[in-house]
């Protein structure tokens, strides 16, 4: 489904330089309810569960995506390259719900498109479900030795070792207002409370200890399997249709322009399922979309679709920031002195 124009209104606002003025009252009694929650899980009226493992939880304190799928992968990977086993643990946006394996061949509809992502990416065990306590003990019980949780800063019921914020960095915190009145989900105090805040795209202003990310396309891939898969500088000069369903489609607009590409753009909701009637257009010109996407449209194998994978890259200190962040991370592995 496409972005409607009160979405686009409300999006602008939030990311506008004030609050929505009129919705200030219920944004008073969003953070009456959400500091009581804090609270509660602080004093311990309200438990935090361990696993038995160390985890990580990668979040967001904004609404809507941020670009934490791709570090997810690449925390996924370092971990591994250390002889750990490691998990991901979600609650699956759009799943059914219940705790469940995601495995490549799952259906978005009944996992969500994150973790089908990252199952078809990571190559390590990923369990979904609105409790994402269960599903860490699911992990736990396949013999995982740490968790990575994919969202869930606000999940306070998951105990963790370590928690790491990423914001996008055109938007950053946008108006500074919580919910309804602005995007953030909490008060932009908690990012100080993170082991590491990461920003996708640039440095943002007041937060210098931000370590910046990138987003590196690779090859563009086709949803055809008999297509033999193209690189994103051969798409130079051409005009393309470009669908993204992420928090903020624009970032991968720019991204296409940036290589000399002509946009027409569809800006869809996040995580919105995509029909085949939006894969059609009066025209023949290639299509583009984000991975998060191509993996609603496996059975829309359309020979002009294509999608284009991308990878989380850090600077070599900010690399070294993680690294220590692991270091620490992994000396709550059980048995550990």
């Amino acid at each position: 489904m496409e972005q409607g124009p009160g979405e686009r209104w409300l999006l602008g606002r939030w990311y506008g330089a004030k609050p929505i003025l009129w919705l200030r009252p219920l944004e008073a009694v969003f953070r009456l309810l959400a500091g009581l929650r804090r609270w509660a899980y602080k004093v311990g009226l309200l438990k935090t569960v361990s696993p038995g493992v160390p985890v990580l939880v990668v979040g967001n304190i904004t609404v809507g995506g941020s670009g934490k799928t791709p570090l997810v992968l690449l925390l996924a990977q370092m971990l591994k390259q250390r002889g750990i086993r490691v998990g991901i643990v979600s609650r699956g946006y759009g799943g059914k719900g219940d705790v469940r394996l995601v495995k490549p061949d799952s259906l978005a509809a009944d996992v969500g498109d994150e973790p089908l992502l990252l199952a078809r990416r990571s190559d390590v065990p990923v369990c979904v479900g609105r409790d994402r306590v269960a599903a860490a003990r699911k992990m736990v019980a396949m013999g995982v030795q740490c968790i990575i949780s994919d969202d869930g800063l606000q999940h306070y019921r998951l105990a963790r070792q370590a928690q790491i914020a990423v914001l996008d960095a055109r938007r950053g915190v946008g108006n500074g207002a919580c919910l309804p009145a602005g995007p953030l989900r909490e008060p932009v105090q908690r990012l100080a409370q993170m082991d590491l805040v990461v920003a996708n795209g640039g440095g943002i202003e007041n937060m210098p200890d931000a370590a910046v990310m990138s987003l590196e396309p690779g090859g563009v891939l086709p949803l055809n399997a008999n297509v033999p898969p193209r690189t994103l500088q051969s798409f130079a000069g051409e005009t393309v249709h470009a669908l993204a369903g992420i928090g903020n489609p624009e970032r991968f607009f720019d991204s296409l322009r940036r290589q000399g590409i002509g946009v027409l753009p569809r800006p869809m909701r996040d995580h919105a399922m995509i029909k085949a009637s939006d894969l059609v257009f009066p025209d023949q010109h290639e299509i583009l979309m984000t991975e998060k996407d191509a993996v609603k449209c496996s059975e829309y194998p359309g020979t002009n679709t294509w999608y284009v994978p991308v990878t989380a890259r850090f600077s070599d200190p900010d690399q070294a920031r993680l690294n220590k962040l692991l270091d620490k991370l992994l000396t709550h592995l059980p048995g550990s002195d």
